[in-house]
């Protein structure tokens, strides 16, 4: 191999190499930008003497519309459009029934099933679908989003390890190995992988994630819950007792068949245990805020909404069941789909004098009131701070009341658009759930999905073709589909491509390769197969994965032939350690999750560190035993 001599340009690009890592710990601005702010840097700097081979001018945007970022855009649309049918609640109540509220549960799961399903789809894509999911988690849960994305973005890269079509440089491997043939040896030529040969490499991989994550993660994740956290407002418990003083929380009760409270309305046990019924379950059906005077026909369900106390009194006392957590109720009463809203009852009203039982307050607008906030006084049939009590559905309205009412966002938009009210509440989610396209949700997800494996589309125009479709049939309307893209991740991805190409093409790559080489020859065979899974992780961290696996997997056959070892798995081990990208926010699910999540470059370096150790370690050995 013809020595390599390091250049003005190979200088500039190490330079700027090292400009955006130290832009990227520091943060001294967003990522994005520092991003862009490097690709307009990388621009101007081609346009200098003896530097024309850093970038194109006339391609260096191309990056927007790459197929990796093309693809993210598509993914987060076809993931808006299912969390929009409420199929991504459906998703994250069936894992809290399998996995409860403990961060110890949860994260195996989501982690494992994400790690699963991108083993035969993109990783990025696996990550944007189960954004949704734990964001629901998150606030059904109380665990920050900031502990759970980072656990499922690392196993969904790891998940990209469990077979030959989980991760674009796999796929590259044996077409590289077959290209390569022609120039062994008959007897060192190399047959190309079977679509599960890695598998037992992967499933260590995905293993070693949980159960880092599961060990150590109280001390390697972020403590606190992060900004950009995908919630709104607070739980119905904390501003109850912040703004109003009501130390209430929900808890959810079994009437048990044959009790003698049958026949017995709500209202009954309203006023005997100054308690609200929020919502009701019977016979597989369930009611958000069910009329007052409804008869109780046992065995049944109901969401009670009051003091701790007083609910266990009324438990023990009528020899009711009370859950521990919530359950039939959970979907509900999560504050993605329902919370506390005030609204006002303005001059004009016609529901002045009149009172909530009137008016059948619950079955006329969907919400249980609460409260009437009058003057400097809060009137609730909950015991306050200073221990009164009222039946508030008996309490005539007046101009200027502020009703505090339990809600689903679907219900208060409604009443936004009715003039007996003025509604105070404005920080809500507002787009009206539509669960009754689930079936053409779910066909152009599977359209996608069967283009990505029965076909040679590109990736990109496969997941688009979903994302129309989902458009074409209003899953999502066109600004509905803009809102769900994470634009910020689009532009950190597609700024940061022109960087890699500039450190190929301008010959950085191979200089950096070659001494490295020379840095490694005469070792052994192992300590050349670890030295070229690190030289693998450090180029996948300042390059695409791609072409740190086309640069890198004919000199890593070259070593080995040279060497006396096995061609076919030196490939191997770079295609593997490729995947392995956690140091810093560059693979684009890192990038995903950022956002959402909060997380600082720091977070990664810490929680990616170890991992980064750990996946070299277990790829090796596995690798090794199985090969």
């Amino acid at each position: 191999m013809e020595a390599l001599t390091l250049t003005y340009p190979m200088m500039v690009v190490l330079g700027l190499l090292g400009f955006t890592v130290a832009l990227f710990v520091s943060e001294v601005v967003r990522i994005d930008f520092a991003a862009i702010l490097v690709m307009v840097l990388l621009g101007l700097l081609s346009q200098l003497p003896g530097l024309h081979s850093l970038a194109d001018v006339s391609t260096l945007f191309d990056g927007l519309a790459s197929n990796a970022v093309v693809s993210i855009i598509a993914v987060m649309i076809i993931g808006a459009g299912l969390d929009k049918t409420g199929l991504m609640s459906k998703v994250a109540a069936l894992i809290l029934k399998r996995g409860g509220s403990s961060e110890a549960r949860v994260v195996p799961i989501v982690s494992g099933t994400v790690g699963v399903i991108s083993s035969f789809m993109q990783n990025v894509g696996a990550a944007a679908l189960f954004l949704p999911v734990v964001s629901r988690i998150s606030v059904r849960t109380g665990l920050p989003l900031s502990r759970l994305l980072m656990p499922m973005g690392f196993c969904a890269i790891l998940g990209g390890t469990l077979t030959m079509v989980g991760s674009s440089p796999l796929i590259l491997l044996n077409d590289l190995l077959l290209a390569a043939n022609p120039s062994l040896p008959p007897d060192a030529r190399m047959a190309p992988y079977g679509l599960f040969s890695v598998t037992p490499v992967g499933i260590a991989l995905v293993a070693t994630g949980i159960l880092y994550f599961m060990l150590f993660g109280r001390w390697v994740l972020p403590s606190g819950q992060k900004g950009g956290d995908a919630t709104s407002g607070q739980s119905t418990k904390d501003y109850l007792k912040q703004i109003y003083g009501l130390k209430t929380d929900i808890f959810e009760i079994t009437i048990p068949e044959g009790h003698r409270v049958a026949g017995q309305t709500y209202d009954d046990l309203t006023k005997r245990y100054h308690v609200y019924i929020i919502g009701s379950a019977y016979q597989g059906k369930t009611w958000f805020a069910p009329v007052i005077q409804t008869e109780i026909t046992p065995p049944c369900r109901l969401a009670v909404l009051g003091r701790a106390r007083e609910v266990r009194h009324m438990a023990e006392d009528m020899g009711f069941t009370l859950h521990d957590r919530l359950d039939v109720f959970a979907e509900d009463y999560a504050p993605t789909k329902s919370g506390i809203a005030e609204v006002v009852i303005p001059p004009g009203s016609s529901l002045i004098g009149k009172c909530a039982h009137d008016v059948v307050f619950r079955k006329t607008y969907g919400a249980s009131m609460l409260a009437i906030h009058r003057g400097e006084e809060t009137l609730s049939i909950v015991e306050t701070e200073d221990h009164t009590h009222t039946q508030i559905g008996e309490v005539p309205f007046r101009a200027g009341d502020t009703l505090v009412i339990l809600t689903t966002w679907e219900a208060l938009t409604r009443l936004s658009r009715n003039r007996d009210f003025v509604v105070v509440t404005s920080d809500y989610p507002q787009e009206e759930p539509r669960p009754k396209k689930v079936g053409w949700a779910l066909l152009f997800f599977a359209i996608a999905l069967g283009l990505i494996l029965l076909t040679d589309l590109r990736l990109s125009l496969c997941l688009l073709t979903g994302a129309a479709g989902m458009i074409l049939t209003r899953v999502l309307d066109i600004d509905e589909a803009y809102n769900a893209v994470s634009w910020s991740t689009v532009f950190l991805l597609a700024s940061l491509i022109p960087l890699g190409q500039a450190v190929q093409s301008s010959g950085t790559a191979a200089w950096i390769a070659q001494q490295i080489l020379i840095l490694l020859d005469g070792w052994p065979l192992w300590a050349l197969q670890a030295g070229l899974a690190v030289l693998s992780t450090v180029f996948t961290l300042i390059m695409s994965n791609v072409g740190a696996t086309v640069l890198l997997v004919p000199l890593a056959i070259s070593i080995a032939m040279a060497a006396g070892g096995d061609p076919a798995l030196f490939a191997l081990t770079v295609a593997i350690s490729t995947s392995n990208s956690f140091l810093i926010p560059t693979h684009q699910v890192n990038a995903l999750i950022m956002g959402p999540a909060g997380y600082k470059v720091t977070d990664f370096i810490k929680s990616g560190g170890i991992m980064t150790l750990l996946f070299l370690v277990v790829s090796l050995s596995v690798m090794n035993l199985v090969f």
